[in-house]
């Protein structure tokens, strides 16, 4: 699988990514700590709200500080044979 990298703040189903990004740092489904949120809002949303923006924060540093290093794509182009060719026409 050659799935391009892309940072947790610009992926496209994120609000701040903080979720995404601790399940990644921590080897978890984001799924699970994002009910935990979900559900803390009906009984304390101030503090949730609170607890997500400063979890934001957090994760903003910590990429800034040590961002992720990822390797790029190894393309493999192999020539192609005339056989190819022929079996494709």
């Amino acid at each position: 699988m050659t799935a391009e990298y892309v940072p947790v703040l610009r992926r496209p189903h994120t609000v701040l990514g903080v979720c995404e990004a601790i399940g990644e740092d921590f080897g978890f489904n984001p799924l699970y700590l994002r009910i935990a949120f979900a559900s803390g809002l009906f009984f304390a949303p101030m503090w949730v709200i609170g607890g997500y923006l400063g979890l934001g924060l957090v994760v903003a540093l910590s990429r800034w500080v040590s961002p992720v290093v990822t390797e790029a794509p190894v393309v493999d182009e192999a020539p192609v044979e005339d056989e190819q060719l022929k079996l494709a026409a």
